[in-house]
């Protein structure tokens, strides 16, 4: 994910980092340690818990199953903006479940089966599908889900860097995104990073409009007036890394080098950053450069007219706002990596995905400008930000709910250079490529990311990590000038 407020601070060339939202919350030692937690798709307790197991969202997600696939098929009338909906999901039961739940915010649930058979639904809470299978379901049993679902769809305007959910267009179309939520503003969902799944989305909408969504596009159909579009993705992925976008757009279709399928759609309005998106290949072959192979099975950009909070990795195809602009392609790419194939385990990681992607623009700067001296850049920022106290207070790790995003971009930065310099060129660009490698398609946490690290530089790093990532002072001038920024 990407912020006006952080872009605008990268622009300045790091030398005026702006604090993004409020000082951080009073230490509090249960968030600051790993925690034990469940495996994908399991309880903390019981069979049919109502959360994942997150301390920051502990609604967020459900016990008792494991999501295979969502198939997703919709119907979006602009005019009316009623959404009719029809979802199938597949899981494997960790338990045996007599009930189990789902996230679903909104619509009038018209009807739901399980494994073909008529089941009984409830509403719980703020999101909560509770359905009761006719039968119980075996333990380590493959099972399908159907939910058919009508009404408008919602948003929440409180999200922590924008409003998150359904959202209208200038022209009368409409999106949704959203982190840490947006898939269950429009299909029920199993909403929590830990539970990735492979996606598919059939929209069928009016034929004056058209639908862009991640992965792969397949032929769409048109009937009566209207037409259904088809997208797959093939690679798992965390629900939040789902989107649908209705306009009357302007596609681009291309491939990478290797033929990996290019799509990218410009709303009306936007078709000037076409120029911008033809970078793209430049960038992920850069990024490959550092990170290793491309991770997705298809790439694009999906260009809004629209000036919301931020942009989001939507997998293989992120979702731009108006003002986003090269170091925003840039950063969003990196998410490919860092967010999308290795995703969080808990919202406390958050690092593992907005630091490193935030450092990717860092990277690509260095690289394009011969004129970049980051050890440079790195104490023109530190100097202007030295005495501000709300600064560092803003934790990198051990947050606290609602904190998540108010570091990670600009402090963030700075941790991961100085983290670069800590560990040395060879171990550090290691680290670039190896941690993702190991990785991919899987969840990790900070406290592994931290074993990770000590390993290839064979350090100690308690030290440089409680400084930088897990506390909230600056840090002694050891770790704050580690290496090469010495002197």
């Amino acid at each position: 994910m990407d912020h006006p407020r952080r872009r605008f601070a990268a622009i300045l060339v790091a030398t005026s980092i702006l604090v993004v939202g409020c000082t951080s919350s009073p230490p509090d030692n249960s968030a600051q340690q790993p925690q034990p937690q469940p495996q994908p798709g399991q309880p903390p307790a019981a069979s049919s818990a109502d959360g994942a197991g997150d301390p920051y969202y502990p609604k967020d997600g459900n016990g008792g199953y494991d999501v295979a696939d969502y198939n997703v098929s919709i119907s979006y009338d602009p005019a009316t903006g009623i959404l009719d909906g029809d979802t199938t999901i597949s899981a494997k039961a960790t338990a045996e479940l007599t009930k189990f739940n789902l996230d679903l915010i909104g619509f009038e649930v018209t009807a739901v089966d399980v494994d073909g058979k008529p089941a009984k639904a409830g509403r719980e809470g703020e999101h909560e599908l509770v359905i009761t299978p006719p039968s119980p379901v075996a333990k380590d049993a493959t099972f399908s889900t159907r939910v058919r679902y009508k009404g408008k769809p919602e948003m929440q305007d409180d999200g922590q860097l924008g409003t998150n959910g359904w959202q209208k267009t200038k022209s009368g179309g409409a999106f949704v995104a959203g982190e840490p939520h947006s898939a269950t503003f429009w299909f029920p969902a199993n909403d929590h990073p830990r539970d990735k799944a492979t996606f598919r989305l059939s929209a069928r909408v009016p034929s004056a409009w058209s639908v862009v969504s991640i992965g792969r596009e397949e032929p769409s159909t048109t009937d009566n007036g209207w037409t259904t579009f088809r997208w797959v993705e093939q690679t798992r992925l965390a629900t939040y890394l789902t989107t649908v976008a209705i306009d009357k757009w302007t596609f681009d279709r291309s491939a990478l080098s290797d033929g990996t399928p290019v799509v990218s759609a410009y709303a009306p309005g936007v078709e000037n950053k076409k120029q911008l998106e033809s970078r793209l290949p430049e960038i992920l072959e850069f990024l490959s450069s550092k990170f290793g192979p491309y991770p997705q099975k298809a790439a694009g950009g999906i260009y809004l007219n629209e000036d919301i909070g931020f942009a989001l990795e939507t997998q293989g195809r992120p979702i731009y706002a108006k003002w986003s602009n090269l170091e925003t392609v840039v950063h969003e790419n990196a998410h490919q990596w860092f967010g999308d194939s290795v995703s969080v385990d808990t919202w406390a990681d958050i690092c593992l995905n907005e630091c490193f992607a935030s450092y990717a623009q860092w990277l690509w700067a260095e690289a394009k400008d011969s004129k970049q001296n980051l050890d440079q850049r790195y104490r023109s920022a530190v100097d202007k930000v030295r005495t501000r106290e709300a600064y560092w207070a803003n934790k990198l790790y051990g947050m606290g709910a609602g904190n998540e995003f108010h570091g990670v971009y600009d402090k963030g930065i700075l941790a991961m250079h100085a983290l670069r310099r800590q560990l040395g060129e060879d171990a550090f660009n290691r680290v670039l490529k190896e941690w993702p490698a190991t990785r991919k398609d899987s969840n990790a946490s900070w406290p592994q990311f931290e074993e990770f690290v000590q390993k290839i530089a064979n350090q100690d790093l308690r030290g440089f990590f409680d400084a930088w990532f897990r506390g909230d002072k600056i840090p002694a001038d050891q770790y704050l000038y580690p290496g090469s920024l010495r002197g």
